[in-house]
């Protein structure tokens, strides 16, 4: 019986969830047609706050005090559930996210990818990402980067290794690293079940920034295990459960 109620309301958050999107993709084209891409971000934030509305859920942010807007950093976080993006610009809108190259062949979903300065990486090398830096600071006026370093969403709730991808983006840009645990996400929604379950609470935890200074002399793995140590941090022993 629980498992119909949920199966219920959750058909009905899609069907108000995608036509709303499908509405604010047109609108960020069209912003973009006409020139007018300093109000993407701000569209964007409205879509990804009033998603986790349509949907029934509200999103609770810690540590807001450790995010300065006025400065750019590379934005880490966990992988787990296809509210991630969401979560993500409902806390900074102004980003830029690294990701797969093939997204960009996708008839319409590449012209909007292409407006909200999705970045691809077409290969894991230093040289590549120093010239994708680059256009990042000539096409965004040097936004904060987001990167999902897992590369996919885990499908066990654990969190998958680091991608180097990464690595190669924190050199080129010499950006601090802003670890951002997103908590109760996989419990919500996974990437391999339909239906959302509403007994999850939805937050977010903003940990202090890694300076690049901190991080420039060590070797890979003491970096990865540094960041996703600190991430990892905020989702042990959680009780996501809403009473």
């Amino acid at each position: 019986m629980r498992l119909a109620i949920l199966y219920s309301y959750t058909i009905l958050a899609y069907a108000l969830l995608y036509p709303f999107t499908f509405f604010i993709v047109l609108l960020i084209l069209m912003l973009n047609s006409f020139g007018l891409k300093k109000s993407v971000p701000g569209l964007m934030r409205f879509w990804a706050r009033s998603s986790f509305i349509l949907v029934g859920k509200k999103l609770q942010i810690e540590g807001l005090e450790n995010l300065d807007r006025s400065r750019k950093y590379i934005i880490m976080a966990n992988h787990s559930s296809l509210f991630d993006v969401m979560g993500m610009i409902a806390i900074c809108p102004k980003i830029a996210f690294f990701g797969r190259a093939n997204l960009m062949d996708i008839p319409l979903f590449g012209k909007v990818l292409e407006a909200v300065h999705y970045i691809p990486m077409k290969s894991a090398d230093l040289k590549n990402t120093k010239y994708m830096i680059e256009q990042l600071v000539r096409s965004t006026e040097n936004q904060t980067v987001a990167i999902f370093p897992e590369g996919t969403r885990t499908i066990n709730g654990q969190m998958n290794g680091f991608r180097k991808g990464f690595l190669h983006v924190l050199k080129a840009s010499k950006l601090d690293i802003l670890p951002i645990s997103l908590i109760g996400f996989y419990d919500f929604k996974p990437k391999n079940r339909f239906y959302f379950n509403y007994s999850i609470k939805l937050s977010a935890k903003i940990h202090p920034s890694i300076s690049f200074s901190e991080l420039e002399n060590k070797d890979d793995k003491e970096i990865i295990e540094r960041v996703q140590s600190t991430i990892q941090s905020a989702l042990n022993n959680t009780n996501n459960t809403e009473l």
